[in-house]
């Protein structure tokens, strides 16, 4: 990532077998988790989108927390147990627009 990116939230990078090994979780009442860590300095980010269907639109929201750990499995671990909180403790307004 170069010092531009750094410095202006540059897209984080995803390692290709954390992409294509990523399925969602079923979750309470139609929530899909995909853990998706991304990679930090001295590990993985935690880091989950959260998908759910309304009136056939799909609605996701990435979850990204200041948290890492150093193994991708424990990461992965972490981020669906995280996101799993976060839909109890918000339930569907995580899918509410902030702008308004």
């Amino acid at each position: 990532m170069s010092l531009f990116s750094k410095l202006f939230g540059g897209k984080p990078q995803r390692d290709a077998a954390q992409k294509s090994s990523a399925k969602p979780e079923l979750y309470g009442k139609d929530y899909r988790i995909f853990p998706e860590p991304q990679k930090a300095e001295g590990g993985y980010r935690i880091a989950a989108r959260i998908e759910k269907e309304f009136d056939g639109e799909t609605r996701a929201h990435m979850m990204i927390r200041a948290d890492t750990m150093s193994d991708l499995d424990d990461a992965r671990q972490e981020s669906l147990r995280k996101a799993q909180i976060f839909i109890d403790q918000m339930g569907d307004s995580i899918f509410d627009d902030p702008r308004m």
